[in-house]
């Protein structure tokens, strides 16, 4: 496998409908009745769940970039409060948030100046822009594949 065929597939993996639902799928058309509305049993609304998302990929992408990095504290700053709502504005910064940090991933990948197993400076050792990658590719397709369950089981489509 050279290369350009790895950054296609990681391209893939992050913003290509395979074995996994696309972000834009599983949001597209939500009521907004139901932005905050906790499914039984979760102590996180839908909101809560795409405001993760956002977070998260956000902080990766800040890991991968940013020289001074500074973590997270894990789990409290990957979500919203659990009292924390979202009017329309808020569920569209979401999203409009995730899809351009998604696309800065993407664009990393891309780069064939980005060395994608080269050790991040700021990161943990063994951390590449590559792990990296498929740790957030990972991530967003469990979140969403979650998210459409959720949205189908309480007839959401």
């Amino acid at each position: 496998m050279n290369d350009q065929h790895l950054r296609q597939q990681l391209v893939k993996a992050l913003a290509a409908r395979q074995a996994h639902q696309l972000f834009e799928s599983a949001t597209e058309g939500f009521p907004p009745a139901h932005y905050n509305t906790k499914p039984p049993n979760l102590p996180y609304s839908f909101w809560h769940l795409l405001e993760h998302l956002r977070v998260t990929q956000a902080d990766i992408l800040d890991y991968i970039e940013n020289p001074h990095y500074q973590y997270l504290k894990h789990p409290d700053d990957y979500w919203p409060p659990p009292d924390a709502i979202a009017d329309s504005a808020a569920w569209q910064r979401t999203i409009d948030e995730f899809l351009a940090d998604r696309a800065a991933l993407v664009a990393i990948v891309q780069d064939p100046a980005r060395e994608l197993m080269a050790q991040i400076p700021q990161g943990q050792p063994g951390h590449t822009i590559l792990r990296e990658i498929l740790v957030i590719a990972a991530h967003n397709s469990y979140h969403i594949g979650e998210f459409g369950i959720l949205r189908a089981t309480l007839g959401l489509w």
